[in-house]
This record gives C-alpha cells, structure tokens and sequence, in this order.
C-alpha cells in the first residue's frame, strides 16, 4: 500500500530529443506532467535522471514546470541506481515505494524498476507514464515488470491511493487536476 510518508518518485529520461519519437508521446508527456503535479500537491519526493543530456537534450519543460525545479540528475547508465549521484539522490530520500515513469520502458525504466527491487525497494510502475518508441516492446517491458513482481499502477489510481480519503484538504486540487 501506498502512503504519503514511505513514497517518492523517479522521472526517467523524459527529455526533448528523445520524447518525440515515443508512440503515443503527446499524451503520455500529458500523463507525467500531470502525475508530477499531483504528487508535488502531495509534497512527494521526485528524481529526475536524464540521459546523456548532451545527444538528447533537457528534460521536456511541461515536466520541469509540473516539477516546479530545473534539477535532474545526469546519468549514462541505463538504470537510475548504477549511477552513484542517482542512487544516492534516492536512498537520501529514505523511502521504500518508489514509482516509477519515463522512457524507454523496456530499457531505462524496466532496469530501474529490477535495479530498486533487488535492493530492497518497493518499485511500482505507472503504465500510463511510461512509453516506447514501439508499443510492442512497451507491453514487452509491463509482462516483464509483473515477471519479475514489479507492482503495477495508473496515475490516477496511486494520488487516490496517496489521498486515501476525500475529506482531505488536497481532494479537489488532484479531483481537477485529472479531469
């Protein structure tokens, strides 16, 4: 179960070279900005990686906005824990549910989710924030995710998880924000 005090979030490699090319790129950018702003309401911790920042440009301004920050954290490796900066900007957060979005979902993404889950975290993988340039290797990287016990979810439904109830002060902020 998710909850508010043991959750933070990784945004993976959304970047302005690289995210036209995904399938479905428009909405899934929609999708990730608006999961990031609710998550800032929820005052949720958030990574941003980029990859090699240099071929494939900054992380898409919708995403920097929703985050409301200009930081992100450089990688090459694949996965955001096989880089010491990445790994450290995580564990500092002290938290064990980690969700996961961005792009490549069968590379970047897959490989952090099993990279959190061998030490010791508890991934989930938010299906309708990650995206592929190919839909097939899209569902590929979903089927290889439940494989390996990777936790699966929507946006929508982990702020209502988060939320727990609609007598909180932040229900009708993220109510607006998914409509």
């Amino acid at each position: 179960m998710l909850r508010l005090d043991d959750t933070m979030a990784i945004v993976v490699d959304i970047q302005e070279r690289m995210l036209p090319a995904i399938c479905n790129h428009e909405e899934l950018e929609k999708n990730c900005a608006t999961l990031v702003k609710g998550l800032k309401v929820l005052n949720i911790p958030l990574v941003i990686t980029q990859q090699y920042t240099k071929g494939l440009g900054m992380t898409t301004p919708a995403i920097l906005e929703a985050a409301n920050t200009q930081d992100y954290h450089e990688k090459v490796a694949f996965s955001v824990l096989r880089e010491e900066n990445t790994k450290a900007a995580v564990k500092e957060q002290n938290r064990k549910n980690v969700l996961v979005i961005g792009i490549e979902a069968h590379i970047c993404v897959l490989q952090t989710c099993m990279d959190l889950k061998e030490q010791g975290y508890h991934p989930y993988l938010v299906v309708d924030c990650i995206g592929s340039r190919k839909k097939s290797n899209k569902k590929m990287a979903i089927k290889r995710a439940i494989q390996e016990g990777i936790k699966i979810t929507s946006y929508e439904s982990l702020l209502f998880e988060l939320m727990e109830r609609a007598d909180v002060e932040v229900f009708r902020t993220i109510s607006k924000l998914i409509k």
